[in-house]
């Protein structure tokens, strides 16, 4: 183990914490344990949840969520010094590891559903951006790091490796800083967009609580950053472990709604939902026609029988017939398929009779 500073900014960076102070050691073995525990509460959770173990969104929250395991076990044995020796190259390769697993594969968690927000052309684009910026982000923060870790913990030039650890460290904090901020923007624009046009009450409570999910997934990760930029390396490291295992329950939690509503698993039912062109036949007028390029929709949850008029016609843009549809009318879809059969009934229109 090479002699570092005894200060707080340097402590635990080339080997474990040396110092006396039993609050840092409570912090580090709290928030670290903290960590592990959300982490098997989140598998849990996800493997009572999913009947079907596949898909990118599946893997990616499971590959996530382990990997937060070994980046606490290892930097618990490092900084604590259990392993010395050439045995302490043990506690770098499960940091590492689990370093690698933790950080890229949550932004992967986030852009396997971002297509449920984004649509037609511009939509494949936005995916096709951030897909890219995902891996060309991996290749030039993790390898670099990687590399000056491993020279900051050996045996010759450590000071070397560590002064170009610090630089290296706070270059990649801020690339997978913007990286996970560019992703949580682009849910909170597009689902501000949904909110527009959406006249769905579930709808807009779910789009409330992505965008305030979001919110404080960047609010966490600022609080991470101003840790490292302040060179406290080890509270960054141990607060950073707990913050993405709460991150990823939080993502879990919203995301999973989405999926739900979104174009998800719908649970099987013997009717088919009732869709636009149901209500349109049955009702015998069309729910929305096309004049010069906008489009009228009515909404027929919101049919008035106060005798004034007998429906509500809502202008939309040639967007928000898209929105509408896919949204809106997949929640109604998804509500209708949770009455039971036997409570079911026909949608009736009450038409005020003429004076």
């Amino acid at each position: 183990m090479s002699s570092s500073s005894p200060s707080l900014a340097d402590a635990g960076l080339t080997g474990g914490y040396d110092g006396n102070s039993l609050a840092l050691k409570i912090i580090i073995a709290f928030f670290l344990g903290l960590a592990m525990y959300n982490v098997v509460e989140l598998l849990v959770l996800i493997l009572a949840t999913f009947n079907r173990f596949r898909g990118l969104y599946f893997w990616s929250l499971i590959v996530s969520s382990l990997g937060i395991i070994p980046y606490s076990l290892g930097f618990t044995l490092k900084f604590f010094s259990i392993l010395t020796g050439s045995a302490k190259w043990v506690p770098i390769f499960l940091l590492t590891i689990g370093w690698y697993c933790m950080i890229t594969a949550q932004s992967v968690v986030l852009w396997s559903r971002l297509h449920l927000v984004v649509t037609g052309q511009r939509g494949h684009e936005i995916l096709m951006w951030t897909k890219w910026m995902i891996i060309i982000d991996a290749i030039i923060l993790h390898i670099p790091t990687t590399v000056l870790t491993i020279g900051s913990n050996g045996n010759s030039n450590t000071e070397v490796y560590a002064r170009g650890y610090n630089i290296m460290e706070k270059v990649q904090m801020c690339g997978f800083f913007v990286q996970e901020v560019i992703l949580s923007s682009i849910y909170i624009i597009e689902t501000v967009r949904i909110l527009r046009y959406s006249i769905h009450g579930n709808t807009k409570r779910l789009m409330y609580q992505l965008i305030g999910i979001n919110i404080l997934i960047i609010i966490m990760d600022l609080g991470i950053l101003a840790l490292e930029c302040a060179s406290l390396y080890i509270l960054q490291i141990t607060i950073k472990a707990a913050f993405y295992s709460i991150k990823l329950k939080l993502e879990f939690a919203i995301l999973s709604r989405l999926v739900q509503y979104v174009g998800g698993r719908r649970q099987a039912s013997s009717q088919p939902p009732i869709t636009l062109s149901d209500v349109e036949a049955r009702s015998g007028s069309t729910a929305g026609r096309e004049e010069n390029g906008v489009t009228e929709y009515v909404n027929w949850k919101e049919v008035k029988t106060d005798g004034t008029r007998t429906s509500q016609l809502v202008k939309k843009s040639p967007l928000s017939k898209h929105i509408v549809r896919q949204v809106d009318i997949e929640i109604e879809e998804f509500d209708y398929d949770e009455i039971p059969p036997s409570q079911a009934r026909e949608p009736t229109v009450n038409v005020p009779k003429q004076r």
